[in-house]
């Protein structure tokens, strides 16, 4: 979600070095310099983002967008941390994509070959076109880890979705309105609960954690000025090389 401050218009912009290009947002056009993401874009068109901008990095997923360019009759989707602008684009802004999410009890299900189906029966709809693949922004064999859920393989499913940062684009895009993201996800979550081998140390350093062993540490740290803090993390502290 992004809020309007002050509009740049035409007049603005002259005198400003560079090459600019036309742009709409919500339906009003605005000029900005080419080269920009979509996001500095309507930043330099004078919206500030409330909501919907994120790590500004393509990671957490949070600035999905539509637009549409000029000339075409696509409507394509893309993060507006990671997409430039083209003269002509009519965009506007989903901050998060609306897909159903199966509700369940993680500690009720088994982590059986048909768990993915019973819940998400729609990756049996699935035509193999790689659409959600062409669109992931982390490059991720979308249809690969649909093609896995099928076959039961949660292990798989899990392992080819670990950099998924939900944002959305895939499921926009399934002609099969499979939700991808939302049938990885409880692939990760069956496999972490349910497949993955328990880590003894893991286990033990829990236990100390609830035992108060670290309070007396982070008690320091947070009585600490920033100078010290400073000084500890760029001086004091043990640093592996490289």
């Amino acid at each position: 979600m992004a809020r309007r401050v002050k509009r740049r218009t035409e007049k603005d912009t002259e005198g400003e070095p560079g090459e600019f290009v036309t742009i709409y947002v919500m339906g009003e056009a605005y000029q900005v310099p080419k080269g920009l993401t979509i996001m500095k874009a309507m930043e330099y068109a004078g919206y500030r983002f409330i909501r919907g901008c994120g790590c500004r990095g393509g990671f957490c997923g949070a600035c999905g967008t539509v637009y549409r360019t000029k000339e075409s009759y696509k409507l394509k989707v893309g993060l507006a941390c990671q997409t430039m602008v083209e003269d002509g684009m009519y965009l506007t802004q989903i901050p998060f994509y609306p897909a159903n999410k199966k509700v369940y009890n993680i500690d009720e299900l088994t982590p059986d070959t048909q768990e993915l189906v019973r819940h998400y029966p729609e990756i049996m709809r699935c035509i193999a076109c790689n659409s959600c693949t062409k669109i992931c922004p982390q490059d991720i064999d979308v249809m690969g880890y649909i093609q896995a859920a099928i076959r039961g393989d949660i292990a798989r499913v899990a392992d080819m979705s670990f950099d998924c940062i939900m944002c959305g684009l895939c499921a926009s895009r399934c002609p099969a309105e499979i939700v991808h993201y939302n049938v990885a996800l409880l692939a990760r979550r069956l496999y972490g609960a349910r497949v993955a081998f328990r880590a003894g140390h893991l286990q033990t350093r829990l236990k100390e954690i609830a035992e108060g062993k670290f309070e007396p540490g982070l008690d320091r740290l947070t009585r600490m000025s920033e100078e010290e803090l400073s000084r500890l993390y760029y001086q004091e502290r043990d640093i592996e090389p490289e």
